[in-house]
């Protein structure tokens, strides 16, 4: 990518960003560190183990997420669809466990 396209996809995330926080359904979202930076967890036998990176090695990895309250699940898939990386990418959308009763 060119250093103008780099500016053009920052412009249009930023344009996407305001358009879901001024519409009220943006929650939370960041930006990921690389998976390399990752450190799994796991108790076996009462015993913490750790291993250095994710706890499974894919060609694509998540880079950010995008914390939404969508009104339906096609409301959740228009949203995506406007992220400026599915033109590249893939934009995986998950429902989040509700544990209010």
């Amino acid at each position: 990518m060119t250093r103008e396209d780099i500016q053009a996809e920052g412009d249009a995330y930023e344009a996407f960003t305001k358009s879901i926080v001024e519409s009220g359904n943006f929650l939370d979202g960041d930006p990921f560190e690389a998976t390399g930076n990752a450190t799994t967890v796991s108790i076996r036998d009462g015993k913490i183990q750790t291993t250095p990176g994710p706890v499974e090695q894919t060609k694509l990895q998540l880079s950010a997420y995008y914390k939404v309250e969508a009104e339906s699940p096609e409301q959740a898939v228009e949203m995506a669809s406007r992220i400026p990386g599915a033109r590249r990418g893939f934009i995986e959308v998950r429902p989040v466990w509700n544990f209010e009763l």
